[in-house]
């Protein structure tokens, strides 16, 4: 509750058209596409142990894509009501330090990806000119972490149940395109322990902030 309320406080205070309602109706449908930073664990012992890897070898913050569409249905009073869904891919890659001639390496490369797919409501604030939005939906997503010169395990290739939240703003200076941005969790579910693993991937919230365009 906490993070969803720094969003909605952000996300209003950030976006001109949440205040004041005159201007043309909200758009009834958008679609957005953003470059996103996921920040991953950079130091889960848990999530090292699920993979069998060192808790210095993950990767940390990422890079990716998001893509969602959404659909603008229903306004009442102040509040435009509206369904979409979004997919999000990111990934991240740790390099270990070079050693010292003759000595054992200090770590190994691990390839770190994560893809979720989820429907989502959303609530808005403002009009066409910009708004504030939260929204949030519950999805699948899978989560990679790969040794370089390994192969992804079934672990890898789960699909766990996630609640995603989050909220952000966009503003039209053209007519049809505008920028953009999201700030979000990802509340993923702890994995199964699979084959020789003792342990699956633990309960994560993840972050990910996004920025880019929509197209109205």
């Amino acid at each position: 509750m906490t993070r969803l309320a720094l969003t909605l406080g952000l996300t209003l205070a950030l976006c001109p058209g949440a205040a004041a309602q005159q201007g043309p109706r909200i758009a009834p449908v958008v679609v957005d596409l953003h470059l996103t930073f996921p920040k991953f664990p950079g130091d889960s012992v848990a999530l090292a142990d699920s993979r069998d890897i060192e808790p210095t070898d993950l990767p940390g913050l990422g890079r990716g894509l998001d893509a969602a569409v959404h659909v603008h249905l229903l306004k009442w009073r102040a509040v435009t009501f509206g369904v979409g869904g979004n997919v999000l891919i990111g990934r991240s890659t740790s390099t270990p330090p070079q050693a010292a001639a003759g000595q054992a390496p200090l770590g190994q490369a691990v390839t770190e990806r994560y893809t979720s797919i989820a429907p989502q409501v959303s609530l808005n604030f403002g009009n066409g000119y910009g708004w504030s939005y939260l929204s949030g939906g519950i999805g699948r997503s899978t989560w990679s972490l790969v040794p370089e010169g390994a192969t992804a395990t079934a672990a890898d290739e789960e699909k766990i149940k996630t609640i995603n939240y989050g909220g952000g703003a966009r503003w039209f200076k053209k007519k049809h395109v505008g920028f953009s941005f999201d700030v979000r969790f990802y509340a993923i579910n702890p994995g199964t322990p699979i084959g020789t693993q003792t342990v699956g991937s633990p309960r994560t919230t993840l972050l990910v902030i996004g920025a880019g365009v929509s197209v109205k």
